[in-house]
């Protein structure tokens, strides 16, 4: 099981830090769970129990393979099936910047869970920068589609989250900026290329 989790940390560094965020024994609810990859490294490391949610067929079919509680559902239709903080905490992963009403599912998460964390591609990343300035859309391993392809409707920036928080009275607990795997607290709205926030209601 240590390799295990070792190669998935290794591939995606921000499941190391999400980890650090989920108490042992918590509570989880994965928004856009993919495969179940997240929660099923949770629930090995840290005793998690909860549920996925998953959209496409394909993933939905993976995370019950997977042995994930997945319930197949639009997270655009919001999470009125749960009650009020019956989740310690609700995960959205690298999925923000593909939701059409992202104030609302933000909202939500704070409502079912007593913390939220969510994870998404920074805009403002320098190379996305460079491409940006030569006419093209970006495209890059945390933006890996083209402009006609894409699933992602709501890019921001660090400093766009920021005021969204501040602006919705949410309180960041912790947030982390990470480029390969690597902290940056340097510039972090330049030279960040994936943004972490740990949030709750102020």
């Amino acid at each position: 099981m240590i390799e295990n989790i070792v190669n998935i940390t290794s591939e995606r560094p921000d499941f190391a830090l999400i980890t650090n965020w989920v108490r042992r024994n918590a509570k989880v609810l994965d928004l856009g769970c993919g495969d179940g990859t997240l929660l099923t490294h949770l629930r090995d490391v840290l005793h998690t129990t909860g549920y996925g949610i998953e959209k496409d067929d394909n993933n939905w079919l993976a995370a019950l393979k997977n042995g994930v509680d997945v319930i197949q559902m639009n997270l655009e239709e919001g999470l009125s099936g749960f009650q009020n903080q019956s989740f310690e905490t609700v995960i959205l992963s690298q999925t923000l910047q593909a939701m059409h009403n992202t104030e609302t599912i933000v909202q939500e998460m704070l409502r079912v869970g007593r913390e939220a964390i969510v994870t998404f591609p920074n805009f403002g990343y320098w190379r996305n920068r460079i491409q940006i300035s030569r006419g093209n859309m970006p495209v890059s391993k945390s933006l890996p589609y083209q402009w006609f392809d894409t699933p992602n409707v709501h890019l921001c920036t660090i400093h766009d989250f920021d005021l969204f928080c501040k602006q919705h009275n949410i309180e960041v607990m912790e947030r982390k900026v990470i480029t390969e795997g690597q902290d940056i607290h340097f510039m972090p709205n330049l030279m960040g290329n994936l943004a972490m926030y740990r949030l709750r209601n102020a």
